[in-house]
Protein backbone atom coordinates (compact mmCIF):
# COMPACT_ATOMS: atom_id res chain seq x y z
CA UNK A 1 0.00 0.00 0.00
CA UNK A 2 1.36 3.39 -0.96
CA UNK A 3 -0.07 6.34 0.96
CA UNK A 4 0.73 9.33 -1.21
CA UNK A 5 2.42 12.43 0.15
CA UNK A 6 0.86 15.40 -1.64
CA UNK A 7 2.31 18.89 -1.78
CA UNK A 8 -0.55 21.18 -0.77
CA UNK A 9 0.86 23.85 -3.13
CA UNK A 10 0.89 21.53 -6.15
CA UNK A 11 -1.48 22.72 -8.88
CA UNK A 12 -2.81 19.16 -9.09
CA UNK A 13 -2.99 18.61 -5.31
CA UNK A 14 -6.76 18.15 -5.11
CA UNK A 15 -6.74 15.29 -7.64
CA UNK A 16 -3.71 13.52 -6.13
CA UNK A 17 -5.13 13.89 -2.64
CA UNK A 18 -8.56 12.46 -3.48
CA UNK A 19 -7.01 9.62 -5.50
CA UNK A 20 -4.86 8.54 -2.56
CA UNK A 21 -7.92 8.61 -0.30
CA UNK A 22 -9.93 6.60 -2.82
CA UNK A 23 -7.30 3.85 -3.10
CA UNK A 24 -5.87 3.74 0.44
CA UNK A 25 -8.15 5.79 2.69
CA UNK A 26 -5.14 7.89 3.71
CA UNK A 27 -3.11 10.80 2.33
CA UNK A 28 -0.26 12.89 3.73
CA UNK A 29 -0.08 16.63 3.05
CA UNK A 30 3.22 18.50 2.97
CA UNK A 31 3.57 22.28 2.84
CA UNK A 32 0.12 22.67 4.35
CA UNK A 33 -1.00 26.00 5.85
CA UNK A 34 -1.05 24.97 9.52
CA UNK A 35 1.35 26.85 11.78
CA UNK A 36 3.93 24.30 12.97
CA UNK A 37 5.21 26.46 15.81
CA UNK A 38 1.69 26.41 17.26
CA UNK A 39 1.59 22.63 16.98
CA UNK A 40 4.88 22.30 18.86
CA UNK A 41 3.73 24.73 21.54
CA UNK A 42 0.43 22.86 21.96
CA UNK A 43 2.22 19.52 22.34
CA UNK A 44 4.48 20.96 25.04
CA UNK A 45 1.54 22.41 26.98
CA UNK A 46 -0.48 19.20 26.83
CA UNK A 47 2.48 17.05 27.86
CA UNK A 48 2.78 19.23 30.97
CA UNK A 49 -0.97 18.88 31.53
CA UNK A 50 -0.89 15.06 31.36
CA UNK A 51 2.05 15.05 33.77
CA UNK A 52 0.17 17.20 36.30
CA UNK A 53 -2.66 16.54 38.75
CA UNK A 54 -4.69 19.23 36.99
CA UNK A 55 -5.95 16.58 34.57
CA UNK A 56 -8.08 15.09 37.35
CA UNK A 57 -9.99 18.38 37.66
CA UNK A 58 -11.71 17.64 34.33
CA UNK A 59 -13.16 14.12 34.61
CA UNK A 60 -14.82 12.75 31.50
CA UNK A 61 -18.54 13.53 31.21
CA UNK A 62 -20.27 10.72 29.25
CA UNK A 63 -23.26 12.89 28.35
CA UNK A 64 -21.20 15.80 27.06
CA UNK A 65 -18.38 13.49 25.85
CA UNK A 66 -15.75 15.97 27.00
CA UNK A 67 -12.94 15.95 29.56
CA UNK A 68 -10.10 13.68 30.64
CA UNK A 69 -10.04 9.90 30.32
CA UNK A 70 -7.21 8.18 32.28
CA UNK A 71 -5.45 5.00 31.09
CA UNK A 72 -7.52 2.70 33.32
CA UNK A 73 -10.72 3.96 31.68
CA UNK A 74 -9.33 4.20 28.17
CA UNK A 75 -11.39 2.88 25.29
CA UNK A 76 -11.15 -0.55 23.71
CA UNK A 77 -11.06 -0.69 19.93
CA UNK A 78 -14.18 -2.25 18.40
CA UNK A 79 -13.94 -6.03 18.75
CA UNK A 80 -10.97 -5.80 21.12
CA UNK A 81 -11.03 -6.91 24.76
CA UNK A 82 -7.84 -5.09 25.85
CA UNK A 83 -7.68 -1.39 26.64
CA UNK A 84 -5.37 0.83 24.63
CA UNK A 85 -2.21 2.15 26.33
CA UNK A 86 -3.22 5.79 26.30
CA UNK A 87 -4.96 8.63 28.08
CA UNK A 88 -6.69 11.52 26.38
CA UNK A 89 -8.70 14.70 26.62
CA UNK A 90 -11.82 15.51 24.59
CA UNK A 91 -12.21 19.14 23.50
CA UNK A 92 -15.31 20.62 21.90
CA UNK A 93 -15.69 24.20 20.77
CA UNK A 94 -17.28 26.47 21.77
CA UNK A 95 -19.06 24.63 24.60
CA UNK A 96 -16.54 22.12 25.98
CA UNK A 97 -14.44 22.45 29.13
CA UNK A 98 -11.02 23.98 28.40
CA UNK A 99 -8.25 23.44 30.97
CA UNK A 100 -7.14 26.70 32.57
CA UNK A 101 -3.46 25.73 32.20
CA UNK A 102 -3.74 25.44 28.41
CA UNK A 103 -3.19 28.62 26.38
CA UNK A 104 -5.32 29.76 23.45
CA UNK A 105 -2.83 28.12 21.07
CA UNK A 106 -4.87 24.91 20.98
CA UNK A 107 -8.05 26.86 20.20
CA UNK A 108 -6.26 28.70 17.39
CA UNK A 109 -5.06 25.38 15.99
CA UNK A 110 -8.59 24.00 16.09
CA UNK A 111 -9.84 26.98 14.07
CA UNK A 112 -7.05 26.58 11.50
CA UNK A 113 -7.64 22.84 11.16
CA UNK A 114 -11.41 23.20 10.86
CA UNK A 115 -10.98 25.73 8.04
CA UNK A 116 -8.53 23.40 6.29
CA UNK A 117 -10.94 20.49 6.76
CA UNK A 118 -13.60 22.47 4.91
CA UNK A 119 -11.25 22.95 1.96
CA UNK A 120 -10.23 19.28 1.95
CA UNK A 121 -13.85 18.13 1.97
CA UNK A 122 -14.33 20.26 -1.15
CA UNK A 123 -11.42 18.43 -2.78
CA UNK A 124 -12.88 15.10 -1.69
CA UNK A 125 -16.31 15.90 -3.13
CA UNK A 126 -14.74 17.02 -6.41
CA UNK A 127 -13.07 13.61 -6.60
CA UNK A 128 -16.36 11.72 -6.48
CA UNK A 129 -17.89 10.21 -9.62
CA UNK A 130 -20.96 12.18 -10.66
CA UNK A 131 -23.43 9.39 -9.85
CA UNK A 132 -22.17 9.21 -6.26
CA UNK A 133 -21.89 12.97 -5.77
CA UNK A 134 -25.52 13.49 -6.78
CA UNK A 135 -26.66 10.91 -4.21
CA UNK A 136 -25.21 12.84 -1.26
CA UNK A 137 -27.95 14.26 0.96
CA UNK A 138 -26.14 17.63 0.85
CA UNK A 139 -22.68 18.95 -0.08
CA UNK A 140 -19.98 17.64 2.27
CA UNK A 141 -19.03 21.10 3.53
CA UNK A 142 -22.66 21.67 4.54
CA UNK A 143 -22.59 18.45 6.56
CA UNK A 144 -19.77 19.79 8.78
CA UNK A 145 -20.64 20.61 12.38
CA UNK A 146 -18.44 22.95 14.37
CA UNK A 147 -19.81 22.03 17.79
CA UNK A 148 -19.77 18.26 17.16
CA UNK A 149 -16.24 18.15 15.73
CA UNK A 150 -13.93 16.57 18.28
CA UNK A 151 -10.36 17.65 19.03
CA UNK A 152 -8.80 14.72 20.89
CA UNK A 153 -5.47 15.28 22.62
CA UNK A 154 -3.78 11.91 23.09
CA UNK A 155 -0.94 10.99 25.41
CA UNK A 156 0.69 7.59 25.10
CA UNK A 157 2.83 7.24 28.26
CA UNK A 158 6.30 5.68 28.20
CA UNK A 159 6.19 1.89 28.40
CA UNK A 160 7.31 0.44 31.73
CA UNK A 161 7.35 -3.26 30.90
CA UNK A 162 4.37 -4.33 32.97
CA UNK A 163 1.70 -3.67 30.32
CA UNK A 164 -1.08 -6.22 29.78
CA UNK A 165 -0.13 -8.96 27.34
CA UNK A 166 -1.18 -7.94 23.84
CA UNK A 167 -1.88 -4.30 24.73
CA UNK A 168 -0.67 -1.65 22.27
CA UNK A 169 -0.95 2.11 22.15
CA UNK A 170 -3.96 2.03 19.83
CA UNK A 171 -5.38 -1.25 18.63
CA UNK A 172 -6.62 -1.71 15.07
CA UNK A 173 -9.67 0.47 14.41
CA UNK A 174 -11.44 2.78 12.01
CA UNK A 175 -12.54 6.32 12.87
CA UNK A 176 -16.23 7.17 13.27
CA UNK A 177 -16.55 10.61 11.68
CA UNK A 178 -16.25 12.12 8.15
CA UNK A 179 -12.50 12.80 7.90
CA UNK A 180 -9.69 12.97 10.43
CA UNK A 181 -6.92 15.56 10.32
CA UNK A 182 -3.79 14.58 12.22
CA UNK A 183 -0.70 16.78 12.52
CA UNK A 184 2.41 14.63 12.71
CA UNK A 185 2.71 13.08 16.17
CA UNK A 186 5.73 13.58 18.41
CA UNK A 187 6.88 9.99 17.76
CA UNK A 188 6.25 7.43 14.96
CA UNK A 189 4.04 4.37 15.29
CA UNK A 190 1.05 4.93 12.97
CA UNK A 191 0.37 2.02 10.64
CA UNK A 192 -2.35 1.26 8.05
CA UNK A 193 -3.66 -2.11 6.96
CA UNK A 194 -3.99 -3.11 3.31
CA UNK A 195 -6.67 -5.35 1.80
CA UNK A 196 -4.38 -8.38 2.14
CA UNK A 197 -4.04 -7.84 5.88
CA UNK A 198 -0.49 -6.46 5.80
CA UNK A 199 0.53 -3.49 7.93
CA UNK A 200 2.43 -0.50 6.55
CA UNK A 201 4.10 2.41 8.32
CA UNK A 202 2.72 5.85 7.50
CA UNK A 203 5.84 7.86 6.78
CA UNK A 204 5.60 11.45 8.01
CA UNK A 205 7.99 14.19 8.98
CA UNK A 206 7.27 16.78 11.69
CA UNK A 207 5.73 19.29 9.29
CA UNK A 208 3.24 16.98 7.57
CA UNK A 209 -0.46 16.39 8.10
CA UNK A 210 -2.10 12.98 7.84
CA UNK A 211 -5.70 12.86 6.58
CA UNK A 212 -7.87 9.78 6.57
CA UNK A 213 -11.37 8.83 5.53
CA UNK A 214 -13.64 7.78 8.38
CA UNK A 215 -16.69 5.54 8.58
CA UNK A 216 -19.39 8.17 8.10
CA UNK A 217 -17.88 9.35 4.82
CA UNK A 218 -17.45 5.77 3.65
CA UNK A 219 -21.15 5.27 4.41
CA UNK A 220 -22.17 8.49 2.65
CA UNK A 221 -20.14 7.68 -0.50
CA UNK A 222 -21.28 4.04 -0.66
CA UNK A 223 -17.71 2.84 -0.13
CA UNK A 224 -16.06 4.93 -2.84
CA UNK A 225 -13.81 6.43 -0.18
CA UNK A 226 -12.35 3.83 2.15
CA UNK A 227 -12.27 3.98 5.94
CA UNK A 228 -9.01 2.10 6.36
CA UNK A 229 -8.06 0.16 9.48
CA UNK A 230 -5.12 1.69 11.32
CA UNK A 231 -3.28 1.37 14.63
CA UNK A 232 -0.43 2.80 16.71
CA UNK A 233 2.17 0.19 17.62
CA UNK A 234 4.40 0.13 20.68
CA UNK A 235 7.94 1.49 20.37
CA UNK A 236 10.91 -0.77 21.03
CA UNK A 237 14.34 -0.41 22.59
CA UNK A 238 15.27 3.01 23.91
CA UNK A 239 12.19 4.52 22.22
CA UNK A 240 9.97 2.64 24.67
CA UNK A 241 10.84 5.23 27.32
CA UNK A 242 9.55 8.10 25.17
CA UNK A 243 5.99 9.43 25.46
CA UNK A 244 3.99 10.03 22.30
CA UNK A 245 1.47 12.82 21.77
CA UNK A 246 -0.94 13.31 18.91
CA UNK A 247 -3.96 15.53 18.36
CA UNK A 248 -6.40 14.30 15.74
CA UNK A 249 -9.36 16.44 14.76
CA UNK A 250 -12.37 14.25 14.02
CA UNK A 251 -14.58 16.29 11.67
CA UNK A 252 -18.17 15.31 12.42
CA UNK A 253 -21.39 16.03 10.57
CA UNK A 254 -24.48 17.66 12.06
CA UNK A 255 -26.74 15.23 13.94
CA UNK A 256 -29.58 15.29 11.39
CA UNK A 257 -27.39 14.61 8.34
CA UNK A 258 -28.60 11.60 6.35
CA UNK A 259 -25.59 9.42 5.56
CA UNK A 260 -27.45 6.62 3.81
CA UNK A 261 -30.73 4.73 3.87
CA UNK A 262 -29.41 2.98 7.01
CA UNK A 263 -28.04 5.82 9.11
CA UNK A 264 -28.22 9.42 10.13
CA UNK A 265 -25.06 10.89 11.63
CA UNK A 266 -26.71 10.81 15.06
CA UNK A 267 -27.74 7.15 14.94
CA UNK A 268 -24.32 6.10 13.65
CA UNK A 269 -22.42 8.03 16.32
CA UNK A 270 -24.45 6.66 19.22
CA UNK A 271 -24.08 3.08 17.95
CA UNK A 272 -20.29 3.39 17.75
CA UNK A 273 -19.83 5.16 21.10
CA UNK A 274 -21.67 2.31 22.81
CA UNK A 275 -19.41 -0.21 21.06
CA UNK A 276 -16.37 1.67 22.36
CA UNK A 277 -17.66 1.80 25.92
CA UNK A 278 -17.81 5.60 25.93
CA UNK A 279 -21.61 5.66 26.19
CA UNK A 280 -23.97 3.56 28.28
CA UNK A 281 -26.78 1.63 26.60
CA UNK A 282 -29.41 3.97 28.05
CA UNK A 283 -27.57 7.19 27.08
CA UNK A 284 -27.55 9.18 23.85
CA UNK A 285 -25.44 11.97 22.42
CA UNK A 286 -27.38 14.41 20.29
Amino acid sequence: MHVLTVDYRDSNAAFKFSESLHHTGFAVLSNHPLNWSKIEKAYAEWLAFFNSFDRFNYPFDPKKQDGYIPPDLSEKAKGNSIKDLKEFYHLYFPHGRYPSSISQTTKELFDEMFALGRELLTWIEQGLPEHIRTQLSMPLTQMMSLDRTLFRILHYPPLKGGEEQGAIRAAAHEDINLITLLPAATEPGLQVKDKQGNWHNVQTDPHTLVVNISDMLQEATNGYYISTTHRVINPEGSDASKPRLSMPMFVHPKAHVVLSSRYTADSYLNERLRELGLLADDEMVS
